[in-house]
This record gives structure tokens, C-alpha cells and sequence, in this order.
């Protein structure tokens, strides 16, 4: 038990370090990246997500190894639809080029900590009422019937949002 809580906060920290590393290092200074920097940045991180797969082989066996392996290409796969997602806020809220990596960055970070927040909550209502799992599967049922029956709106977020000045 020791060495799972002991590798989970290692890797926590290395992770941390890692933001750290991106945000306050190899991008302190705003900038537009261009598509060969990108690719680089793409086949590091790439790299670093197989080098620690190798440890996980290694230290865990091949089982883990090839779960995380299979999930990170799923999730990696998955992220692609988020590039179109970014490219259209981007567009739509004109975000110079030069703060997209920041931008970009803070949302994430901001969707890690919401996703973990959420993902213990859930945990600790799971473990303490078990019914629960109905009332969120039904929350689950009751979104996918609107997602599939609403018709379609016309989203203007400056009439939430006015434009400054």
C-alpha cells in the first residue's frame, strides 16, 4: 500500500514539475509556434509517455504496462477532436496566436483540477451511498435524450458576455 501512495505521488510531482517545466521554462516567453516546434513538442511528450510505459514494464509487469499503453493511445486519439474544439474558440474569441500556448495551457490545467475534483467527489458519494450510482446513470440517460432530442440553437456568448471596451 506504502509503494502504491509513494508511486502515485512521485508520479504527481513529476507531472507538476513537468507543467512547470513547459510553462515556466521552455515557453516563458510568448510566442507563435509554428508547426515543425509543434511536431517536436508532439514527438517529446510522445517519448515520455513510452519511457515511462517502459518503467511501468518493468515495475509493474506486462499486464499494466499494456493498459496503460492501450490508454493512452485511446485518450490520445480522443484529444484529436479537442484540437478542432480549441482552433474554433480560438478563432471565434480572436486569440493572437502568440497566447494560444498559454491559453491553452491554463485550460487544461483548469480541466485537470475541475476532472479531479469531480472524479473524488464521485468516489467519496459512490462509497458512502450506493444508490447514487442510479440517480447519476439517470442524469446520464436524461442528458443523452436531450443531447439527442433538443433541436438546434444558435449559441451567442456575447449576450452573456458584452465585448470590453
Amino acid at each position: 500500500m506504502v509503494d502504491q501512495i509513494l508511486g502515485w505521488v512521485i508520479f504527481i510531482i513529476f507531472v507538476l514539475a513537468m507543467l512547470i517545466l513547459d510553462l515556466k521554462v521552455f515557453h516563458r516567453e510568448s510566442h507563435e509556434i509554428r508547426v515543425r516546434e509543434a511536431l517536436w513538442w508532439s514527438a517529446f511528450w510522445i517519448a515520455l509517455a513510452f519511457m515511462f510505459n517502459a518503467g511501468v514494464y518493468l515495475f509493474r509487469g506486462h499486464q499494466v504496462a499494456l493498459e496503460f499503453l492501450t490508454g493512452y493511445l485511446i485518450e490520445k486519439s480522443l484529444s484529436v477532436d479537442n484540437l478542432f474544439v480549441f482552433l474554433l474558440i480560438f478563432s471565434y474569441f480572436k486569440v493572437p496566436a502568440k497566447y494560444q500556448h498559454k491559453t491553452l495551457f491554463w485550460g487544461i490545467v483548469g480541466a485537470l483540477i475541475m476532472r479531479a475534483i469531480f472524479i473524488l467527489c464521485g468516489v467519496a458519494l459512490l462509497n458512502r451511498f450506493e444508490w447514487i450510482m442510479y440517480v447519476f446513470g439517470a442524469i446520464l440517460v436524461y442528458s443523452g435524450f436531450k443531447l439527442v432530442t433538443e433541436k438546434e440553437k444558435e449559441v451567442r456568448p456575447e449576450k452573456y458576455y458584452p465585448p470590453r471596451i
